[in-house]
């Protein structure tokens, strides 16, 4: 559900931010998990259960958001919420996939931060824009063989609605 979208213009425009927030969230899974996330190792692998999933996320997107609200000018560079809520949920992502070493978590991640974006600031994005943002929770658990495959096969933008 639209994880592709909003990361087309990410990359190129956010500066430095999804990296701080990931950051942040490789120190937390230092601190909290004793993940090396410098020196990888399938012994520092927390099990990806939902609990580490809440945590992880709940940590990282409070954080970010905590530091949008602290520094304005973040929000100017980052316009609109539909690139805040994809970098805020790429930081979760990232951090929660790699402490667990399991992509599902991490996309799990990625959309529990898009429900905690909009819980905290009322909307992902504008003009409709957010859509994309939120559509895909429901399914990032689908297996069933007529809709969707594992998210190591079909990819984090199953179903690619902004895409399509």
């Amino acid at each position: 559900g639209g994880v592709g979208f909003t990361q087309y213009a990410t990359a190129a425009y956010t500066d430095n931010i999804l990296d701080e927030f990931t950051y942040y969230g490789m120190d937390y899974i230092k601190d909290k998990y004793k993940v090396d996330w410098k020196n990888p190792s399938p012994k520092d692998r927390v099990k990806p259960t939902q609990e580490v999933v809440n945590d992880i996320t709940t940590e990282v997107a409070l954080n970010a958001m905590e530091q949008y609200e602290q520094y304005p000018t973040m929000m100017e560079d980052h316009f609109g919420g539909s690139q805040r809520a994809g970098v805020i949920a790429a930081a979760c992502g990232l951090s929660t996939s790699i402490a667990t070493g399991n992509s599902n978590a991490g996309l799990n991640a990625w959309y529990l931060a898009m429900l905690l974006h909009k819980d905290g600031w009322s909307r992902l994005g504008f003009f409709g824009y957010d859509l994309q943002d939120q559509c895909g929770s429901a399914n990032s658990l689908s297996i069933e063989p007529d809709r969707g495959l594992m998210g190591e096969l079909r990819g984090p933008n199953y179903p690619n609605y902004a895409m399509n």
